[in-house]
């Protein structure tokens, strides 16, 4: 809040996102998204909506290694706060709740790869990976969302394609199953 209970712009941005609030936020507004290609950006925001516990450890480029880096580093700034709010008592697990597993299948597919060809870079059933999927679509639109208030055309168009490059061939196709 501002100085007259007016709602600051971060607080409008977060009350935009359905999931994860505070971290998207502080992503948005550190300029984490800026110079990421929007493979690597559906990628390192798959560790958001994945909630598997156990899979294969994915291989990841260079620039999704340091991708990862920087998102954690940056998440835990914000458990820091939380832990010097006494909102949270410590800072033991917050890596937890961040799963990078799919991260590499995630990036293999906005990269264009066909679902039978990601499918072989993890263990994981292909209905998570479908939901997965699913799920970052609807982060992605919330963070286009926030590009909007915000203002940011640039940054709009871009979470726009990042939605289109996931989008596509059997992870949207109309299912029973999935609707």
């Amino acid at each position: 809040l501002g100085n007259e209970d007016q709602l600051k712009m971060k607080g409008k941005a977060a009350c935009a996102m359905s999931t994860s609030e505070l971290v998207i936020t502080e992503l948005v507004f550190d300029n984490f998204f800026k110079d990421l290609a929007v493979e690597a950006i559906v990628a390192i925001l798959s560790c958001m909506v994945f909630q598997q516990k156990r899979c294969c450890e994915p291989e990841l480029t260079p620039e999704l290694i340091h991708a990862k880096e920087q998102f954690l580093q940056l998440a835990h700034k914000i458990v820091e706060a939380e832990v010097a709010e006494g909102l949270r008592p410590n800072d033991a697990d917050f890596q937890e709740q961040f799963n990078f597993g799919l991260v590499e299948v995630v990036w293999r597919w906005a990269k264009g790869e066909k679902f039978s060809e990601i499918m072989q870079y993890t263990d994981v059933d292909e209905g998570t990976i479908v939901r997965c999927i699913t799920r970052l679509d609807e982060v992605l639109r919330c963070i286009k969302d926030v590009a909007r208030i915000v203002g940011d055309v640039d940054f709009e168009a871009k979470m726009d394609k990042a939605s289109l490059t996931i989008k596509r061939d059997i992870v949207f196709a109309a299912s029973l199953y999935v609707q």
